[in-house]
């Protein structure tokens, strides 16, 4: 019994300090231990510490979520109709989603960039592009919405932008698809030197952000990838990655990968700024929709532009050069300091990083080995500036921590790998457990980056989540990387497909959220500022309702005279002037979304009745604890009927004490 008892104490003993270090070896697992939790844990009425506006993709969209959190809090409609803001259903906004093409109201969302002052993020505006039809967004954050919209023409597959210069003086638009130029009939087997490939610079005012698109590189017909801004020493450049030098037009993944290099495009864009400021380019006829939204009148325009400034790189010598970079790149990097370029070539077996001093001396030199339609190629042990040995495998995208370190996805190895700077020694790498695409570090595309979280944005997401039937969901991985090792905190979804995200922190951009719309400085053309000022208009077949509303009614809320075929304008202004008090509005049978209307604001929709009889709205938006009885109705009688347009409130008309 003795020896019984003594097994028995020690087993135990055992147990428990086995329990005890596995206990230990939990709390380092990443996502599944506490400590993890603990951080990505933001507690009810407390903030998140950073802003992420990641893409939404395929959805058109851009969305924005705290980090650490991983609490998704709102989606900005962008390039596709949304019925939640009534983004391209309402009057004011239908203009925004004009293109040359007619009214478009989809898109393919793809790389966020954040405005910036001496590189480092100011919290302005957020861009990103339109990668189907060619397109360039602004969204304002002090409104966390979209203001601006500028079609880009002679380009296809919009995916080398968006991504802004140090000092926001432009964004940039590459084409992934080279077409012919001018576009025209002609044999696609014809392809090889005579389509061609736009580089758009797209100037930024530096007072209201407005766009203007000041010229286009008309460069070979390769595919432009994806592309940096020089800061620093090379502010005044921009790297553009391409692929497809080989110049192939079908079965791309074997014709466009013979080449061993391909090439980093480096432009001197002030060089060809002062050129084209000097009268320089040739101006060309073209056609493209300039989409502004007022904030003083709530309401957009969309002019037809009819030309743009075209340069010819031959006409500008010393201003372009190519880089060779292995095999087939997709990401072009900056570091903070601008010294070094990373292509990250998807078939390549190590990545390449090119010096930017380096190809200074290679153009004083004239180290060239050969060129390419006239555009020298600078010999590749000339810039480079080293590799990463076995890094991983199909490299992507790199960002920078601000503290020597850079981090590059691998798709097929799936994971994020950290390494040196300058050693070019991998540190760490950790596994997504998914095929990585972009991943993003607040600031990371700056010269002052917040080297706290990495987020990782993936493509192929099974397993991890509760299935949701064939098509699963998509997300992103939050990691810790403020110490010397990358530690998983955070699976969660997001909306559309993710590309790329931009990250700041929360404080630069709150402080200047605009809380509600001012009633008074409203200048939009059927605002109504009381409800003494409501009224309905008959003007032919056409009819304008003058509409207010506040909790908890509309003004007015019973109109007759209403007949079937007309085609009725409501006009509705939110009286209200508080924060978060918005009020909703959706009539019965109109071929539309609700409006969502922000305090101190006016949208319109249509309404055409197609029957007779007596039909209800509603305030949409929970807005008062008498949400329910926020209603009214609208009389509609027969084609030609002698009824006659009246609105009441209450049972009397609006417009009387």
């Amino acid at each position: 019994m003795f020896k019984y008892f003594i097994t028995l104490t020690i087993l135990s003993s055992w147990l428990v300090s086995c329990g005890d270090m596995n206990s230990g070896k939990s709390s380092s697992q990443g996502a599944l231990s506490g400590n993890a939790a603990e951080k990505v844990y933001v507690a009810p009425g407390e903030h998140d510490e950073f802003y992420a506006f990641i893409s939404g993709g395929f959805s058109g969209q851009l969305a924005v979520y705290g980090l650490p959190s991983g609490r998704l809090f709102k989606v900005i409609p962008v390039f596709s109709v949304d019925a939640e803001k009534a983004w391209g259903f309402n009057e004011e906004t239908k203009p925004m989603l004009n293109t040359s093409h007619g009214f478009i109201p989809w898109d393919d969302s793809h790389h966020p960039d954040i405005s910036q002052t001496a590189g480092e993020l100011d919290g302005r505006w957020v861009f990103i592009n339109g990668n189907n039809t060619p397109r360039i967004a602004k969204i304002d954050l002090t409104t966390f919405e979209t203001t601006e919209i500028i079609e880009v023409p002679n380009s296809a597959g919009n995916h080398s932008s968006s991504f802004v210069t140090e000092n926001t003086e432009y964004v940039v638009a590459g084409t992934r698809f080279s077409v012919p130029y001018p576009q025209r009939d002609m044999p696609i087997a014809e392809y090889k030197g005579n389509f061609k490939g736009a580089l758009s610079f797209i100037s930024v005012d530096p007072q209201d952000g407005k766009m203007d698109l000041k010229f286009q590189i008309m460069m070979p017909g390769f595919d432009y990838d994806l592309s940096h801004p020089g800061r620093g020493a090379s502010h005044g450049w921009f790297f553009f990655s391409t692929y497809n030098t080989e110049e192939a037009n079908s079965l791309l993944e074997v014709n466009a990968s013979q080449n061993d290099k391909d090439f980093i495009a480096a432009i001197n864009w002030k060089k060809i700024e002062a050129y084209v400021n000097e009268g320089g380019g040739k101006k060309v006829p073209a056609n493209y929709a300039h989409n502004v939204y007022d904030d003083a009148t709530h309401t957009a325009t969309s002019t037809m532009k009819k030309e743009v400034v075209v340069v010819d790189p031959s006409e500008v010598p010393g201003a372009i050069y190519f880089m060779p970079t292995p095999k087939s790149p997709h990401g072009c990097d900056v570091d903070p300091s601008g010294e070094y370029i990373v292509g990250s070539g998807k078939l390549a077996a190590e990545l390449t990083i090119h010096s930017f001093s380096k190809m200074l001396k290679a153009i004083e030199n004239k180290d060239f080995d050969g060129d390419a339609y006239g555009i020298p190629i600078l010999s590749y042990e000339a810039t480079l500036a080293g590799s990463v040995k076995n890094p991983g495998l199909g490299p992507l995208h790199t960002e920078f921590d601000g503290k020597g370190n850079a981090y590059t996805t691998f798709f097929i190895s799936s994971e994020v790998v950290k390494w040196k700077l300058g050693t070019w020694e991998v540190l760490d790498r950790k596994p997504t457990y998914y095929s990585v695409g972009h991943l993003m570090i607040p600031g990371g595309n700056s010269r002052k980056p917040f080297g706290k979280y990495v987020v990782a944005m993936n493509k192929i997401t099974k397993d991890r989540y509760l299935p949701t039937g064939p098509e699963v969901t998509q997300s992103a991985q939050l990691y810790d990387i403020s110490g010397d090792k990358m530690e998983l905190l955070l699976d969660f979804p997001t909306i559309g497909e993710p590309h790329y995200a931009a990250g700041i922190p929360a404080d630069i951009v709150a402080k200047n959220s605009r809380k509600f719309f001012k009633l008074e400085e409203n200048n939009h053309p059927y605002a109504v500022k009381s409800e003494a000022e409501a009224k309905v208009v008959r003007e032919g077949n056409i009819v304008h309702v003058y509409m207010t509303m506040i909790r908890s009614h509309f003004a007015p809320d019973n109109i007759e005279g209403i007949q079937v075929g007309d085609k009725v304008y409501f006009h509705v202004t939110n009286l209200e002037q508080d924060y978060d008090v918005p009020h909703g509005v959706a009539m019965i049978g109109a071929n539309t979304s609700e409006l969502l209307i922000m305090p101190g604001q006016t949208e319109t929709f249509t309404w055409e009745p197609k029957n007779e009889g007596v039909w209800p709205f509603y305030c949409t938006d929970f807005c008062s604890a008498l949400h329910q009885e926020m209603q009214g109705y609208v009389r509609v009688s027969p084609k030609g009927s002698n009824v006659p347009i009246s609105f009441t409130l209450d049972g009397d008309p609006v417009d009387m004490e």
